[in-house]
This record gives C-alpha cells, structure tokens and sequence, in this order.
C-alpha cells in the first residue's frame, strides 16, 4: 500500500462509500479506514428510495435533485462494481380518508408532485394486500438500495485497488506537517471524517449538534409476493424470498440492540396496513447519524481547514448520500459552493 494520497476517508458506510466513488471517478488517490467489526447503521438501513413522505405525506427536501441523481449513481455504480444491489420499484401509500384523497387528485397535476406520481388509485387495490378503502397514491421514482451489498460492493473494489484499511481508527493519533495530515505513517492532503454516530466523539468537530436516533427494522416471509413497496405507519419493501418492515424512531434507547418494545410499535403497525399474514424471521436495530435540525452537514473543522466532515445523514441517507457526495467531491476538487443548508457553518 502507499503512504502517500489526496485523500483519507474515515468511514465506509453511505456517506463514505458514496464519496469514495466520486473522487476515484475524478482520478484521485485515496485510501479509505474502516473498522468492518464496529457499528454501521448504513448495513441495517431499510433502504427504502420514496419521494414522498411523513403522515401527511409531503414532497421529499430537494426531491427534484435527489432522485433523479441517485437514479444515475446507483445505476452507475452498478455497472462499475458489477453487482444488482439498486432497484426501482413502485410504491404505494394507501389513503386514510376521501379527503385526502380529493387532496391528492389536485395535487397529483401540480408541477412539484407530477413528476413523482404514477397514479392516485380512488378504489381499492385488485391485490387486496392491504387495508386501502378509499385508494391509495401510486409514487414513481421509488424503489431501494440494498445497502449491505452495495457496501460489500464498494468494500471489495477497495481491497482490489489497495485502497482499503480495515482498522479502527483514532481520531487523536492525526497529526499535521504543514499542509499534510499524518496518521501514523500515511499522509493526506485532506482528511474526511463518515463516521456515523462516531462522530459525536470526534474532537475536531465539537460545534456540530447531532441527535441521534435508533431505529429498528423486521423481516418477514409473505405467502403472495409483493410486486411494489407499501408504505403507510410503516414501509412493507419487498426483497428477493423475503420483506423488509420498518422503521421506529427513539430519541432515548441509542443502544444497538433490538428491543420487544420496537418489534411491537413496528408489528401493531404493520398489523394496521397488511391484510396477508405473516412470519417475522428477523429483527435489526442501527442508531442513525442525525442532526438537530435533520440536515446533512458538509464543510471543514474550524480547528484545521484540512479536517472535512460528511455526516448527519439521518434516516434518508440513502437518498441523500449520492447527490451530496457529489457535491463535497466538487467543492474539494474546484471549490464549487456547498449549500449553505447542509453547510457546517451553520453551527458556528
């Protein structure tokens, strides 16, 4: 391995992984540190691509750019890393009221949602798969990563081009020789921390006020297949043999442990929506990397211009990973503007 790059990222989960892909298009030398038998909440993420959101189902933040880059970059990435690890499918949010659904039939034609909508559904389904009396909106632009293949994925492409150190690493053994970062015998000219929640412990960014959440997803084994992902209280997101159910949101519990209470919450609401039974197999638990104000956050540590943070990607990083990856990637390279949204500045 060399000693010597443009580039050291600390993390290869979303954000990492992500990133790693946009300066190794850019012909940049990088060595990525990541300690594969420590905690990822990116492995354990749902994955699930929608574009429309929340219980009173509202349009994305910056759905117009996020989805259809991601689109581009997973397919992308796909073919680089020869793997099917991304896949579009159509996602259905059953209404709760007529309401809502003489809501939708206006929104559905506004220029913000049209292109998003597939359909708003008056009746119920054909499928009978879930409780949808008065119809449901049909969504576009959906779909889900796997995101433990897709890191798998990113992770043997690493170890093949020699740029991958599976170890963990120590934030306070950096050091700094003029315009280098050193840690221990490699040297970058920037280092940038993805380190999920491990960057509460960071001490380069002290201002950044994260908060942490913990969610829980289950599997379970359906007689009938489903052909789209359902989505209301919680998503149903069907995988090759099996379905992935999620997620809960604790603010409290920031353990890695699944917990009966979140297997509860997630079957009372599943319950609610799924008309077929069905087997829970399996049971998963990740703290996510959020912020307080439920933005990611880009830019360097006010102690030393050459210490770069990308995190805070919260419970939509698979959305939002690649477009700002991208971004990051373009301001470290030309110096291009980042949005002063996702700014670490906002915190100073």
């Amino acid at each position: 391995m060399e000693k010597e790059y443009d580039y050291m990222i600390v993390g290869q989960g979303l954000a990492g992984s992500c990133l790693a892909l946009e300066l190794a298009a850019h012909k940049k030398k990088l060595v990525v540190f990541n300690n594969a038998q420590g905690h990822s909440s990116s492995r354990v993420a749902g994955g699930l691509i929608n574009p429309v959101t929340g219980r009173k189902m509202v349009l994305t933040w910056k759905a117009h750019q996020l989805f259809p880059f991601l689109n581009r970059f997973y397919t992308a990435a796909m073919v680089k890393l020869e793997n099917n690890f991304y896949r579009t499918l159509p996602l259905y949010r059953p209404f709760v009221s007529t309401e809502e659904q003489n809501e939708w039939q206006g929104k559905s034609v506004e220029a913000q949602f049209a292109p998003f909508v597939e359909a708003v559904v008056t009746a119920s389904e054909a499928e009978r798969m879930v409780k949808d009396p008065f119809g449901g909106l049909l969504l576009k632009q959906s779909g889900y990563l796997d995101t433990d293949s897709f890191i798998n994925s990113v992770a043997k492409w690493l170890k093949k081009e020699h740029k991958l150190v599976n170890a963990k690493f120590d934030a306070k053994d950096v050091n700094f020789n003029e315009d280098v970062v050193v840690y221990k015998e490699i040297k970058a000219g920037k280092i940038i921390f993805c380190e999920g929640v491990g960057a509460i412990q960071n001490p380069y960014f002290p201002e950044i006020k994260f908060r942490p959440v913990k969610g829980e997803v289950l599997t379970i084994m359906l007689d009938t297949p489903l052909h789209k992902i359902y989505n209301r209280g919680v998503f149903v997101l069907p995988r090759e043999g099996s379905c992935t159910v999620g997620s809960n949101y604790n603010h409290k519990d920031l353990t890695w442990e699944p917990t009966n209470a979140g297997k509860e919450e997630i079957s009372k609401k599943l319950n609610e929506l799924l008309l077929k039974p069905y087997k829970i197999v399996g049971h998963k638990a990740g703290v996510r990397p959020s912020v307080a104000d439920r933005r990611p956050v880009l830019g360097a540590s006010r102690q030393n211009e050459h210490m770069i943070i990308f995190n805070g990607l919260g419970t939509k990083g698979v959305s939002l990973a690649p477009y700002f990856a991208h971004q990051l990637a373009n301001w470290l390279l030309t110096g291009s503007p980042i949005d002063k949204e996702v700014h670490i500045n906002r915190f100073f």
